[in-house]
């Protein structure tokens, strides 16, 4: 059975690769598409300029991904508007560098290391990986206070899980 395929797909010959950055920029059915995948309302604009530099066996992916979507408020669920302005900054390495069954203690510079085989890697599915970190899940839109108050989960600071720390804080 072969996977899925990614809903934003470029794919890059390694043996293609020079000094000019790549620009990529999904279509509209593929912004639907990764919002669908997101589970967020939508992918208004996506743009990802990137840099490859062959470092022996791996790939360093370097530059910057904006984006604008539109996400549900965690508190009231009503639609907002975010804007997305993060860096890239990943590794493509060959697979094989650990045991099938190894446990293994992953340090923060691998855990933007994406394996891959043969001469080509998916720069897409990278970008899309990172929007996807990008995105916080529990973001709060402009209407969340009025949400919290009009479900009474605004609480009381006085009572809860933390008014006894605040009394102990104010004894100090």
């Amino acid at each position: 059975m072969s996977a899925p395929a990614s809903e934003f797909s470029r794919v890059i010959d390694l043996r293609q690769i020079s000094d000019a950055p790549i620009v990529l920029e999904p279509t509209g059915d593929e912004r639907r598409r990764l919002a669908g995948r997101f589970a967020i309302s939508a992918v208004d604009r996506l743009r990802a300029e990137v840099t490859l530099v062959r470092d022996g066996e791996k790939v360093l992916a370097s530059g910057r991904l904006v984006a604008d979507i539109v996400q549900p408020c965690a508190i009231s669920g009503e639609d907002f508007a975010v804007h997305v302005d993060e860096p890239i900054a990943l590794r493509f390495v060959p697979p094989g560098r650990h045991a099938p069954d190894e446990e293994l203690e992953i340090t923060a510079d691998e855990c933007d290391e994406i394996e891959f085989e043969g001469l080509t890697i998916d720069l897409g599915e990278a970008v899309a990986q990172s929007l996807a970190l990008a995105i916080d899940p529990f973001a709060e839109g402009p209407e969340a206070e009025r949400a919290r108050i009009e479900h009474n989960l605004a609480g009381d600071p006085s009572s809860g899980p933390f008014a006894a720390l605040a009394a102990l804080r104010k004894k100090d």
